[in-house]
């Protein structure tokens, strides 16, 4: 099994900050002994593990629940030392004592207590996990680790108790990135990421999408889009972001200069979908009573009112020329005003007698098409 360094428990310098005095080296010494959890140091486990500074002590069939790596691994090693004619001159064989512990790489003491919380938990501190009184911080650190080491079903059940909670609609979505009682947007994004949890992304695309909604951390979304090749948050992010206008694009030190030059040419692409769009009207799904002429009529009306509600977005001053989403939407609002005789038709409808209730789901259509294929118009200039 892996093993820490030789100089993980003893350190010769302590950050600090402030005006804060440096610690004296026994106080370092003393700070660096690992020390016992005061939950999961169980006097009659049978295993001793430690992660970080921390060691657990618990009981080995607990730890090979579900399937886990813990089985492959304790299977591997009773193999070695079976067959393995050399006894050992340590002090016993791992995980059988403080001296001589296993070691975990890469863990934090915190995932590591959340999967004990859950290996151990009663049925009680189980069901609070899906109220509104769940802890979040802790459900995240056992979808980590649970991921990690392979629990599937325990995993599962964590990534599916934080969806449930950040999709419950009494759970008000924060405008801020850091959640104090819980992971971070950018946390929880990597969190679905990683595991491929479909819900707890959208839940966490939503959050972002307020964020950005509201010019709140947009280069930050265009990070982690980036990062994690999030294909419709990062063409939201990009979008909002050129809506920001150059002079904030050439003062946000988290942008790169790459990231720029595709805003400059999703700014250009976006201007020249929308000098197309007006004799570009998306199809739409005649009645069966729509025929023939009759058929020939609905085109040519339909591409008329396409051509007249696009026309009221050029005119609305306070939409950018490049902002084809928002015209597209205002668009798709002026329709449906119309359909539903909300604003004079004018006449406009009179050519499509039977088919007037499909353009808007021909509009909507559109809407969304755009808006899923807009990373894709922020591309590096070649």
């Amino acid at each position: 099994m892996a093993h820490l360094p030789s100089d993980v428990y003893l350190t010769t310098s302590f950050m600090h900050s402030g005006d804060v005095s440096p610690t004296t080296p026994k106080l370092q010494l003393q700070l660096s002994i690992p020390h016992h959890d005061p939950t999961y140091y169980i006097p009659d486990g049978n295993t001793v593990l430690l992660v970080e500074n921390t060691l657990f002590r618990v009981h080995r069939s607990t730890l090979t629940k579900d399937k886990s790596t813990f089985d492959s691994m304790f299977s591997l090693d009773s193999d070695l030392r079976s067959s393995s004619s050399t006894p050992s001159v340590t002090a016993g064989p791992e995980g059988e004592s403080d001296d001589n512990p296993i070691r975990l790489q890469g863990d934090t003491a915190q995932e590591f207590r959340a999967l004990l919380w859950a290996l151990y938990a009663l049925p009680p501190e189980l069901t609070l996990a899906l109220t509104p009184k769940a802890n979040t911080s802790q459900l995240f650190n056992l979808a980590r680790i649970t991921h990690k080491y392979e629990f599937r079903s325990i995993e599962a059940w964590a990534l599916g108790a934080l969806t449930t909670i950040y999709t419950r609609p009494t759970h008000s979505p924060s405008v801020q990135v850091e959640d104090v009682e819980g992971p971070s947007l950018v946390q929880l994004t990597e969190l679905a990421s990683l595991c491929e949890q479909r819900d707890l992304l959208d839940a966490a695309t939503l959050r972002w999408k307020r964020l950005l909604a509201s010019g709140k951390d947009i280069a930050l979304a265009v990070g982690v889009a980036e990062r994690l090749n999030l294909r419709t948050l990062l063409g939201f992010a990009y979008h909002a972001m050129m809506l920001q206008g150059r002079e904030v694009w050439d003062n946000d030190a988290l942008l790169t200069r790459a990231q720029r030059i595709r805003l400059l040419s999703g700014h250009y692409a976006l201007g020249r979908l929308w000098e197309r769009l007006p004799s570009e009207p998306p199809v739409i799904s005649h009645s069966p009573r729509c025929t023939g002429g009759a058929q020939a009529r609905c085109n040519q009306a339909w591409a008329a009112l396409w051509r007249s509600t696009l026309d009221m977005g050029r005119q609305v001053l306070l939409i950018q020329y490049a902002d084809v989403v928002g015209k597209l939407m205002l668009a798709e609002s002026v329709t449906k005003a119309l359909v539903e005789r909300e604003i004079p038709t004018q006449g406009m409808l009179d050519g499509m007698p039977w088919c007037k209730d499909n353009v808007l789901t021909a509009v909507a259509g559109k809407v969304k098409e755009v808006q899923e294929s807009l990373a894709d118009y922020f591309t590096d200039v070649v």
